[in-house]
């Protein structure tokens, strides 16, 4: 049975009990409905009354807004993740038990397999639970029965909300209303019908409207999609409402998107929508201009820019370390000269890409080169895993080994016999024989290891050295490949954060090293992802110097 709130002092006596809040809600549930459940800053104040009531002391707080916690979500909740990392990482003060407290149950999860990760967390770290007002003792059976019950009741309720969304947005899309994400340039009016929140009208904003008619101008006149983008950027009535920047991803969704025609889509059909187009759009010549642009855009052959393939190794993975992690480095081009890698917020840092480049890589070489350190900052610690690794690369190697051979012989012609040492029938009864068994060995040992093939490979390899920059023929052995720069630069991004900092004397042209630093995995400053859009955005907003306006 859970421990009533007042009374827990009494049955855990001699301790301070630290409360971490969460909250969470989602626009797709008790939508029209008011109250503490569907408002995270009333979810925090109940938890924050329910802890000052009980001489609780609240150290962190975290929430996910506008986000679902169902197995249908498609957005990962950045601060339930936070949640379980720092319930497990966080030291807890000596004499001090910590108490994860929510509004309810289905504020933490409506899926069992979010419900288990935080459960295992919270038993791991002798960490309490607590929700409507109850707290559980996880490392207590029937608290854990009583709790997977609960979790079982919220995956049903989010099941039934998904089927209850999707009858309603079939009626919705059959009568043309709006729906989902409100288009740049559109405003929306709402109303409570039948104790749910619809959209009753969408209309042209004003202000950002117009945008979309220059933006689709701007293309059909023949102009980039770069100079697009960065006039999007410089321009105060095209900022967007979530504050983040504009990204040739998000211009291009909005240069085909057809709502702007006052079309509505459901489940790859176009259908007339109940709100108008934009202004410039609702006639033929509109028409005519958007069909242009899409044709533009969608066109396979259409190839004005160099393409999407990487060109530069650091760039947007290496960081500002003056400016913060929001800052991140990008290549700069100059006429007749080697490129810099230089701050791409404020250009208060700089080195030439060739330098920062071949450090980075020579000392991630190095570091895998140490395979015992390599290992541990990768690899779980744990005796038994480490046991089933091991077991799993043997396995790998045998079939590897086993696989190079055959085709050794299948490429070696025995003149006395008139044949190959081993037919092609054999080989690839060989390879359908051993390629699953090795397969499945390679994706066992990913589970087990939790890193990519790639990094895993890198890990595995005899010399780090070879793999990563390739090997010519020799007259004894074939030629090694080496890593493509997008390979490199995912590697990177999974063991290193990279770092660069101003020089010691301004205007210094001599070559600095330490300037670059760098923070390999399970060091400090190591940054396991990247930052979440808002988070960026935030960053970005307190680094704007005071009196610049916003955009």
């Amino acid at each position: 049975m859970p421990y009533a709130p007042e009374y827990l002092h009494l049955v855990i006596p001699g301790v301070t009990f630290e409360a971490w809040l969460y909250g969470r809600n989602s626009s797709n549930e008790f939508a029209g409905l008011q109250g503490a459940r569907d408002s995270i800053d009333d979810q925090l104040a109940t938890g924050r009354n329910l802890c000052n009531r009980h001489n609780w002391n609240v150290v962190r707080e975290f929430k996910d807004s506008d986000l679902s916690a169902s197995r249908h979500a498609k957005k990962i909740r950045g601060d339930f993740e936070d949640l379980i990392a720092a319930i497990t990482s966080d030291p807890v003060p000596p004499g001090t038990r910590r108490i994860v407290v929510a509004y309810e149950a289905s504020r933490y999860y409506r899926d069992l397999d979010a419900y288990l990760r935080l459960r295992k967390a919270c038993m791991a770290a002798d960490a309490l639970l607590c929700y409507d007002g109850q707290v559980y003792d996880l490392s207590r059976r029937d608290d854990r029965k009583t709790t997977a019950q609960h979790a079982i009741d919220a995956e049903d309720e989010a099941d039934a909300i998904q089927v209850r969304n999707s009858r309603t947005t079939a009626l919705e899309a059959e009568a043309g209303r709006p729906h989902g994400r409100l288009p740049f340039g559109y405003l929306r009016e709402y109303a409570v019908v039948g104790g749910r929140s619809r959209c009753t009208r969408q209309y042209e904003d004003p202000v950002r409207g117009p945008i979309v008619l220059k933006a689709l101008q701007h293309i059909d006149a023949g102009r980039s999609m770069m100079s697009l983008l960065r006039w999007l950027n410089s321009e105060p009535d095209a900022a967007r409402r979530d504050g983040a920047k504009w990204s040739p991803r998000t211009v291009r969704v909005m240069l085909l998107n057809r709502a702007y025609l006052g079309e509505r889509l459901h489940r790859g059909t176009y259908r007339k929508g109940t709100w108008d187009p934009i202004k410039g759009l609702e006639t033929p010549q509109g028409r005519a201009l958007f069909n242009r642009v899409t044709a533009k855009l969608t066109d396979p052959e259409r190839r004005t820019t160099r393409g999407t393939e990487v060109s530069h190794l650091l760039t947007f993975l290496g960081l500002c370390g003056e400016c913060g992690d929001h800052a991140m480095l990008s290549a700069q081009t100059r006429t007749n000269r080697r490129p810099l890698l230089a701050c791409d917020a404020a250009r208060d840092v700089s080195m030439s890409e060739d330098v920062v480049n071949a450090y980075v890589e020579e000392a991630v070489i190095e570091w895998f080169a140490d395979k015992r350190k390599a290992r541990a900052a990768l690899v779980p610690g744990a005796d038994d895993v480490e046991g089933k690794v091991a077991a799993a690369q043997r396995l790998i190697n045998g079939y590897e080994e086993q696989l190079r051979e055959a085709r050794a012989l299948a490429e070696e012609f025995d003149e006395r016999a008139g044949r190959f040492k081993l037919s092609a029938a054999s080989l690839a009864g060989m390879e359908q024989r051993l390629g699953p068994k090795l397969e499945q060995e390679r994706k066992k040992l990913q589970g087990l290891t939790g890193i990519s093939p790639l990094v895993l490979g890198l890990l595995e390899a005899e010399d780090p050295d070879v793999m990563w920059t390739g090997r010519p023929a020799t007259e004894t052995e074939p030629a090694v490949p080496g890593l493509t720069l997008e390979q490199k630069r995912e590697i990177i991004r999974k063991v290193v954060t990279v770092r660069l900092h101003k020089a010691s004397v301004r205007g210094s042209t001599k070559v600095e090293v330490g300037r670059i630093r760098l923070a390999f995995a399970g060091e400090p400053g190591f940054r396991d992802r990247p930052l979440r859009a808002r988070e960026t955005a935030r960053a970005q907003a307190q680094a704007r110097p005071a009196g610049s306006g916003t955009e």
